[in-house]
């Protein structure tokens, strides 16, 4: 695959993600994702995408600031 951004070669690495909801702020680590080697850019499969919605919609209303997640793995 290539970048959207630059053209890019992607290559798989997992990343940490993290989205600031104002009143909480979520990270989860070793995400699977595909990071250009050229522009660093990171991109998500739709299925990772769609978990790590469900990951940061169950953490939202939490009673924490700060929630760090591993993402889970495929086992």
């Amino acid at each position: 695959m290539k970048c959207f951004l630059c053209k890019g070669t992607l290559e798989n690495k997992l990343t940490t993600f993290m989205v600031d909801l104002g009143n909480c702020i979520v990270i989860v680590k070793n995400v699977p994702s595909q990071v250009c080697t050229q522009c660093g850019e990171v991109s998500y499969s739709d299925e990772v995408v769609a978990r790590l919605e469900q990951i940061v919609s169950q953490v939202k209303n939490s009673l924490t600031e700060i929630a760090v997640i591993n993402y889970p793995s495929a086992a």
